[in-house]
């Protein structure tokens, strides 16, 4: 498997002052898979999951550092502002999913705080994994070619 090194070593973007230090966080949040329903991929579905993430980001609800949708899950790499609880902002931003594109996620979602020395290159081998789910997975050769991502390091669709 050829590993994608199109990101640099050292990420020199400045994380807003409202996030929380060294607050960030990988969450994955999958599809109820019992249920039958369209893909996250579907491009009217993904443009407008795409759109809320960026909203949410506009209005200073998260920071992305990375956010990409597969078939039935999304993997996002965020950092979230110091006076909001993630638990009821991950439940909010499923719910309207839920009400406006019928969206049936499984209860829950996973997360992981990066700890500081996960920092770095770390963090490179973290993003470099969710960046080639799609590659490992056969929907597309190189992780570049991936339209349903927003990676302000790498490429944005």
């Amino acid at each position: 498997m050829r590993i994608y090194r199109g990101f640099p070593q050292r990420l020199h973007h400045r994380v807003p002052h409202w996030v929380e230090p060294g607050a960030l966080f990988h969450i994955r949040i999958a599809l109820d898979r019992e249920k039958e329903q369209k893909a996250l991929t579907d491009p009217a579905l993904a443009q407008g999951i795409l759109d809320s993430a960026k909203f949410y980001e506009a209005r200073l609800r998260w920071h992305i550092t990375l956010f990409l949708l597969m078939p039935d899950h999304l993997h996002a790499l965020l950092s979230f502002a110091r006076d909001e609880s993630t638990s009821d902002l991950i439940r909010d931003w499923k719910r309207f999913h839920a009400r406006m594109n019928h969206v049936i996620w499984q209860a829950g979602y996973f997360d992981h705080r990066l700890r500081a020395d996960e920092r770095g290159e770390q963090l490179s081998v973290k993003m470099n994994y969710i960046r080639q789910n799609p590659v490992a997975a056969g929907l597309c050769p190189k992780a570049e070619d991936w339209p349903w991502v927003i990676d302000p390091f790498g490429h944005e669709h």
